[in-house]
């Protein structure tokens, strides 16, 4: 009964943040206040009283359209509330319900609803983190561009969470720095810092170590999307990854750290090409929006660390691979870049 009661508060809490959700979509590309004036129709321009702005349900009452001149009203913000809602659902089933991140403190009843207070931070973190994402990724379907008070509004919150809250460490660090490749020890979710440990970190779980997470983690997001976007640009002969890809991710890696910033991107091609393939195949359109593959890849990576984790740790702790990676990488990156412009038809000059 009392994981039923979360369950829902959840949900309706999932709906109230999309319905601001909607607010930040619709002003934050304009560099509109949040909060002044409040929500009014597009067309008439009328007030939107309490009871017509109620989430999910005005719409269903008012069947999407304005009381007052029945303009109807874009289905986005239906579906931004109703993906809010079961996002949140989703994580904290995932997150606070079946501890898929190992958290500690997890018994046999915290299925009955005995959820510790770990796992409540844990997946209001995230769940603050997949509303920014939401936002980003409509603004860049609309616009095609990512506005940047967003992010780098997300980065100050993610670097002041992470020295709020720290990522668990081990209770020892033995032999962590002297074989990297050995098997970490439980409770490395994920290793916050470059090895060795600098020493302004005064050890575990301390706000400097947690400092630390937030800031490399977003350093070497936007240094990631920066570097490649750079390659594919010399390659290709035009911009071929907008700045505020660069900026979602350094936003993504001060919530997350560093290690998943760098798996998510290169996981992030699967939807990509997926979407790809559907909007060329419905609008006829090859230029696609890369916040949305980005945003999804970044939870999908965030929720699915731990057998992910494993499998990238050979290359994510020893420092000679992910050289030997990063160097092989940018070239292939430039060679395949420069083979699309070699392939690509050369442009009909305009009369």
């Amino acid at each position: 009964m009392a994981l039923a009661i979360f369950v829902i508060f959840v949900f309706v809490t999932g709906a109230s943040v999309g319905s601001f959700l909607n607010v930040s979509i619709a002003r934050l590309p304009l560099e509109k206040s949040l909060l002044w004036p409040n929500s009014r129709c597009g067309a008439c321009l009328q007030s939107i009283h309490w009871y017509d702005n109620l989430p999910l349900i005005s719409y269903f009452i008012l069947r999407g359209r304005c009381r007052t001149c029945r303009q109807h009203y874009s289905i986005t913000y239906f579906l931004v509330e109703l993906g809010t809602a079961l996002g949140f659902v989703a994580l904290f089933w995932l997150e606070a319900v079946q501890n898929v991140h190992g958290w500690p403190g997890h018994g046999a009843f915290s299925r009955l609803g005995n959820i510790p207070g770990t796992s409540w931070f844990g997946f209001a973190w995230h769940a603050l983190l997949f509303s920014f994402l939401i936002v980003a990724s409509v603004c860049d379907l609309r616009s095609r561009e990512i506005p940047l008070h967003l992010t780098l509004t997300g980065t100050a919150i993610g670097l002041i969470g992470s020295v709020l809250m720290p990522w668990p460490w081990p209770q020892s660090l033995d032999g962590i720095n002297t074989n990297p490749a050995l098997p970490l020890r439980q409770g490395v979710y994920p290793w916050p810092v470059w090895l060795p440990i600098p020493a302004w970190c005064d050890g575990p779980g301390t706000w400097q170590t947690g400092l630390a997470t937030g800031l490399i983690g977003a350093l070497v997001g936007t240094f990631l999307l920066r570097a490649i976007g750079f390659l594919f640009s010399k390659g290709l002969g035009k911009e071929a990854l907008g700045l505020g890809d660069a900026d979602l991710m350094m936003m993504a890696g001060s919530f997350l750290g560093w290690q998943i910033v760098v798996v998510a991107f290169f996981l992030s091609v699967f939807p990509a090409l997926l979407f790809g393939i559907i909007q060329l195949v419905v609008r006829k359109d090859n230029s696609l929006p890369f916040g949305p593959s980005l945003s999804l890849s970044v939870m999908a990576t965030c929720l699915a660390w731990q057998p992910i984790g494993n499998a990238a740790r050979p290359y994510l702790f020893a420092g000679e691979m992910l050289i030997y990676a990063a160097v092989g990488g940018a070239g292939l990156l430039f060679v395949m870049a420069f083979l699309l412009k070699l392939m690509r038809r050369p442009e009909e000059p305009q009369p």
